[in-house]
């Protein structure tokens, strides 16, 4: 059973990794809508609920630096080296959260919510250290804008759309909270 637990982790695992490289073509390659729709997100959020927290934590890490190397887009560095912390937080947060919190479909969002603020958190701390910690150069104003108002549409579509996909595959047995 472990061995099929794994396999089906890299599985998952190299899907939402593959979904996380493609989904930005949807936004047209348009930045200001992909800070908006936050597109990269999506994928490694649901790694975290589907193959755990190890698995979110490398896929979140691994999405935005492959996606710069290979595209060139998001540019490197800060902005990929920022959301390669952003997105680990993010996967290692919905997994480990999902797996701890108590049964009830109220957690997924409870994990969710939480994740993303700690992901943001995280994206806001390595901005700031990436701007030679410099108040002037990046201050709370622009973690604000940048975490938060000019991703409202994003998150708002995170918040409707992850957790019915969670629960969607909770009755067909595919994703189990019990699965480390």
């Amino acid at each position: 059973m472990k061995k099929q637990s794994t396999t089906l982790n890299l599985t998952f695992a190299a899907m939402f990794l593959a979904l996380a490289f493609v989904m930005p073509f949807l936004t047209g390659q348009i930045p200001q809508i992909g800070s908006m729709l936050c597109p990269m997100h999506i994928p490694v959020i649901l790694c975290g609920y589907f193959c755990g927290a190890p698995w979110g934590f490398i896929i979140g890490a691994a999405a935005p630096l492959l996606r710069s190397f290979i595209l060139g887009m998001p540019t490197l560095f800060p902005k990929a080296f920022a959301m390669a912390f952003e997105l680990a937080v993010y996967g290692l947060m919905s997994g480990f959260l999902y797996r701890v919190l108590p049964k009830k479909k109220i957690n997924i969002y409870v994990s969710l919510v939480l994740s993303m603020i700690a992901g943001r958190l995280v994206w806001g701390v390595v901005q700031f250290c990436c701007m030679g910690l410099d108040a002037a150069k990046f201050g709370f104003s622009a973690f604000w804008t940048g975490a938060v108002v000019n991703a409202l549409p994003g998150i708002a579509f995170q918040i409707v759309i992850i957790p019915i996909i969670v629960m969607i595959f909770e009755k067909t047995k595919i994703i189990n909270r019990s699965i480390k």
